[in-house]
């Protein structure tokens, strides 16, 4: 996959429609707690402002479905760009319509205007073409550097593109980069290392990879589903009883498979989940009844670790354990610490784990971290993704000198 890009079009003074993910966690006050979505889209930003494009900035914050939410408007995520770029960024109220005609027309060169929250539009989920084409009469060109939405069949990631010329962003052709490697042409001894609570999200993902010579590590509460599959009592541990007979068919798979498949072997458990709640490991044999598994335990990250130092490649999503709840955390900073420290190539998708580097001072030692969550497993499950669809390739493409 090798998308036309930002630097394989004349941008110089034009008006760009930028589609970006600032899809970002606010505190009470209307703060950003996380801001490592906006800087991942700041090379493209400054390729463009250096180019004395026009820029419009369209992004999505929560799910106000289609209504005004005061408390999801796009006014803070504007103030934090214009502390991480050094300079004003422009904020309009407004989506599409004569107020943002007019905005622009006062937009000079080099400059920003951050339109509203997209989603306040009921037509931006819909993928309505009127509310497509409304966007694209405000540009010359669409550049797509929402990877993280690139799933998402809508007006803004897709439907956008029948209307102007498109072309992906810097960070699009990264993410594209790295996961098309790890997806088609992976480096071997691979890990794949899936966490999380459902095991509908990661299935697929789990499917394409058992046919390679890899080994899959499986934790969190997903893992519970499996290991009450293979037969074990699991107390009161979240589990998803509709899923059982999936994960038996899953577990079947992968004994025929060159796969490894591994479930852990023993778990943290507690009566009650809180945060430092009493606490003991037990084999995953030996859960009582009325305790839940809360995160992996010693043998099983020991385990992991193992295997993963052999690693010439590694892939993430998910968390092992009840993260937000410590002391339920140790697992998985026991294996984000395992792979920041190998000399493996490592690309790790999703929000708790990209939080959880960005919390331990590691995202520095991993390969590439993914701003997508629902996107990065839809491409390594090898679902279409209705974003880069919608893209034009390369090599199809007659692209002109920037």
């Amino acid at each position: 996959m090798d998308k036309l890009t930002v630097k394989d079009v004349p941008v110089q003074g034009k008006k760009v429609l930028l589609r970006v993910d600032f899809n970002v966690p606010l505190d009470e006050d209307g703060r950003v707690l996380d801001d490592s979505k906006i800087r991942a889209s700041l090379p493209t930003l400054d390729y463009l402002l250096a180019k004395e494009a026009r820029v419009m900035l369209v992004s999505h914050l929560g799910r106000p479905k289609g209504k005004v939410v005061e408390k999801m408007r796009m006014d803070p995520v504007a103030r934090r760009l214009a502390q991480l770029l050094g300079r004003k960024v422009e904020k309009c109220d407004y989506i599409t319509g004569p107020e943002v005609q007019a905005a622009l027309r006062n937009l000079s060169p080099g400059a920003v205007l951050m339109l509203e929250n997209v989603r306040f539009d009921p037509r931006e989920e819909k993928n309505d073409p009127a509310f497509a084409a409304a966007l694209a009469e405000l540009a010359e060109l669409y550049v797509n550097d929402a990877f993280g939405a690139a799933h998402r069949a809508h007006a803004s990631t897709s439907g956008i593109a029948a209307y102007l010329p498109a072309v992906a962003g810097l960070l699009m052709h990264k993410e594209i980069r790295y996961l098309s490697k790890s997806r088609d042409n992976p480096l071997f001894p691979l890990v794949v290392i899936m966490g999380g609570k459902k095991v509908a999200d990661k299935i697929g993902v789990i499917r394409h990879f058992l046919p390679f010579e890899c080994s899959v590590l499986l934790g969190g509460a997903m893992a519970n589903t499996f290991l009450k599959a293979r037969g074990f009592s699991m107390g009161s541990s979240l589990c998803e009883d509709d899923k059982l007979e999936l994960a038996r068919h899953i577990l079947e798979e992968a004994d025929r498979s060159p796969a490894q498949l591994l479930l852990p072997v023993d778990v943290y458990v507690v009566e009650e989940l809180r945060r430092h709640s009493p606490h003991q490991v037990k084999g995953v044999d030996k859960i009582p009844p009325g305790w839940s598994a809360v995160d992996i335990g010693p043998q099983t990250v020991k385990n992991f670790r193992e295997v993963i130092a052999k690693a010439k490649m590694i892939l993430w999503n998910g968390p092992l354990g009840a993260y937000e709840f410590p002391p339920f955390h140790w697992g998985t900073e026991m294996v984000a610490r395992a792979v920041a420290a190998t000399a493996a190539e490592s690309i790790i998708g999703g929000g708790d784990i990209v939080a959880a580097m960005e919390k331990l001072d590691l995202s520095g030692q991993v390969t590439h971290i993914s701003t997508g969550g629902g996107a990065v497993l839809n491409f390594w499950e090898g679902k279409e993704l209705p974003g880069l669809t919608a893209l034009p390739e390369r090599s199809v493409t007659q692209a002109s000198s920037p």
